[in-house]
């Protein structure tokens, strides 16, 4: 319940503002993916009018749910442009990981390169950045993830329902191997979310992750 109220707190409009005449190049720089949307969102979506009490009463819980026009990261969003990101952060390695509850695969490889790579197709099979990279399924406490730049596909399971896939293969090559050959009944939850979005989970909600483009996010957990 105390984390519920923690992340209605955190999901408050914040009072940032941008420096006058400041526009960033469209998507940020980033470019967009061919990776294709769901063809049916079936994750609920709610405005900033949800209340807290309904947001405990009808999420907090029990499934997850997308929130739109709670937040405003314009400030953030300009610092997350691929100008601003090289110039800030190009010398510096950075660690790519499969997941963090099932499989501990790592890469190290320079920022630099990495962005470079983002122009690449993804290898379904490897490890990876840009459009078609993500993470497989795994599960940890709640939490919320907005998406910056560029769109990010999920796929959500509830507590009881371990979905049925391989901790080190990659989410692309999962949804070209194992969904098409999913009954109805066994397919997930599934939802794009856009830049501006939030979308929270529950406890031990199993979750994987599709980019879509090159995306730009950030994900808080409750504790």
């Amino acid at each position: 319940m105390a984390a519920a109220r923690r992340l209605l707190s955190l999901l408050l409009p914040l009072a940032w503002a941008r420096p006058a005449g400041c526009t960033d190049p469209p998507g940020g720089g980033w470019l967009a993916g061919t990776v294709p949307e769901e063809e049916r969102c079936t994750v609920e979506r709610a405005d900033a009018s949800l209340t807290s009490s309904l947001f405990l009463q009808r999420f907090a819980f029990s499934r997850p749910v997308i929130l739109r026009g709670v937040t405003d990261n314009s400030a953030f969003r300009a610092l997350c442009t691929r100008e601003k990101l090289l110039a800030a952060f190009g010398a510096r390695p950075v660690r790519l990981s499969t997941a963090n509850t099932y499989s501990y695969r790592k890469v190290d490889v320079p920022f630099q390169e990495y962005v470079e790579k983002l122009l690449e197709p993804q290898d379904p099979a490897r490890l990876g950045s840009g459009s078609g990279s993500g993470v497989p399924f795994h599960w940890h406490g709640p939490g919320f993830s907005e998406v910056i730049f560029g769109r990010k596909r999920w796929f959500l399971y509830p507590p009881d329902k371990t979905p049925h896939f391989h901790p080190n293969e990659t989410t692309l090559a999962w949804l070209h191997r194992t969904y098409p050959a999913l009954p109805p009944a066994e397919r997930p939850l599934e939802c794009t979310l856009r830049p501006g979005e939030v979308l929270y989970f529950p406890d031990r909600w199993w979750h994987a992750t599709l980019n879509l483009d090159t995306s730009v996010f950030i994900s808080t957990f409750l504790g």
